[in-house]
């Protein structure tokens, strides 16, 4: 469902009515890996180099491909002149750790190398995900930050799967219901590491929660509803970003639930959780 959309209802049109020019690119995987397939949204009418956001989608390190969640992003290209460029990654557990995040960081370095081609402005590359695309995001930025390239201006991070180990009470609170319950959050950590997972041998590439130092990463959004599984973790990341001298802007939404924004897009918290985030973004693009 998450790749051919919910049924009866109409896919999105990434070209905004043809004020947007959609593209397919191929760029270099990681050693002895496969290319990596990124889709490219431009404004047609913009010139020079514009601002970026690097997507990276959610779906639980198991599901989706890189047009989910995508139109979201539309109003950045369409009234801000930004470029996104979303990437699709191997998904676990046919492809677990490092294939997901090596190959983001791989689809980061093309964006970066061909900044000039796709009218980017490489001193202002955002990268940006929901839910696992959150953890994602936050390992290539890991990555980006420990190889010196590419250099990021910010991190988005949306209710981010960060932590493989649940220690934290919100990633066992929740049994059997709402969205991404404890057992969903378990089944995607043991796709992604195997019997690796919540033992001493995982990257903080592929679990962000676990980085001894969260130094020099770039400026950084973290939201999260207080019935999420990922509450715990996201609060306890955002306030070691912010020890480490990251400047960050954390939003805890009371009462929402993991994907409210957007099962429950016309509640007042939704509204207000998507409005904030927009905010934090464009400014970003300003900057």
């Amino acid at each position: 469902m998450m790749v051919e959309g919910v049924p009866g209802v109409e896919q999105p049109d990434l070209t905004a009515g043809g004020a947007v020019q959609v593209t397919e690119h191929r760029a270099p995987g990681p050693e002895g890996a496969p290319d990596v397939t990124l889709t490219v949204l431009r404004p047609r009418a913009a010139h020079g180099p514009r601002p970026a956001i690097y997507h990276v989608h959610g779906g639980g390190m198991v599901a989706g491909d890189r047009h989910s969640g995508m139109h979201l992003f539309l109003p950045f290209v369409v009234d801000h002149g930004a470029v996104v460029v979303s990437v699709e990654y191997r998904l676990a557990p046919e492809h677990p750790d490092p294939d997901p995040v090596e190959d983001c960081y791989a689809g980061l370095v093309w964006t970066a190398d061909n900044a000039a081609e796709l009218g980017i402005d490489p001193g202002r590359l955002i990268i940006a995900g929901p839910s696992a695309g959150g953890g994602l995001a936050a390992g290539t930025a890991l990555i980006a930050r420990d190889r010196g390239y590419p250099k990021l201006s910010h991190q988005v991070l949306v209710c981010p799967m960060l932590d493989d180990r649940f220690e934290n009470p919100s990633s066992r609170m929740l049994d059997g219901e709402g969205m991404w319950d404890r057992n969903d959050n378990l089944f995607g950590w043991t796709a992604l590491l195997g019997d690796r997972r919540g033992g001493p041998d995982v990257s903080p590439y592929a679990a962000p929660a676990r980085a001894a130092d969260l130094s020099g990463l770039p400026r950084t959004y973290i939201d999260t509803g207080s019935a999420d599984s990922f509450r715990d973790e996201a609060l306890i990341y955002a306030q070691r970003l912010s020890q480490a001298g990251v400047s960050v802007d954390f939003h805890m939404w009371g009462g929402g639930f993991h994907g409210f924004d957007i099962t429950g897009a016309d509640a007042a918290l939704a509204r207000a959780s998507v409005t904030t985030r927009a905010d934090f973004i464009r400014r970003a693009l300003e900057t």
